[in-house]
């Protein structure tokens, strides 16, 4: 049986994905949206030089902007990128928790770990089987 031909539309690494999504989960609890390089390394238990470099990577894909040893700030095109990793991040552990009973911190990790894979397509028709049932709230 031939493969199906699954594109990723996904422009980041993981890792990319996943410093832009911690990026964006501490800008919305953060004054001005902006955060430091020292709260993401914190909030990903990494060094400060895994961050640095994860930013030159994502100021260069245009998802963030810095001032020289400045906060960070995601531009348009980054906020909406980092929002989509954090809805799917969210739709996959209320996916994990409440239809399959996975206990809540295996399902945060599990669901890290999918969130990368899983294509536009398919996880829009996981929140809307998830909204259905009444268990997604989109922010």
């Amino acid at each position: 049986m031939a493969k199906p031909d699954i594109t990723s539309d996904h422009v980041l690494t993981r890792a990319g994905e996943d410093y832009l999504e911690a990026i964006y989960v501490l800008s919305l609890k953060s004054e001005g949206g902006a955060v430091r390089s020292v709260d993401v390394a914190e909030d990903l238990d990494v060094s400060k030089a895994s961050v640095n470099k994860a930013l030159a990577m994502l100021k260069e894909q245009g998802m963030v902007t810095q001032e020289h040893y400045g906060k960070v700030a995601l531009t348009e095109a980054g906020s909406e990128y980092g929002r989509l990793v954090w809805r799917a991040h969210r739709a996959l552990r209320t996916f994990l928790t409440d239809e399959i009973g996975v206990e809540y911190d295996i399902a945060d990790e599990e669901a890290c770990l999918m969130e990368h894979a899983l294509s536009q397509n398919t996880l829009n028709l996981l929140i809307d089987h998830l909204k259905a049932e009444g268990i997604f709230i989109e922010d």
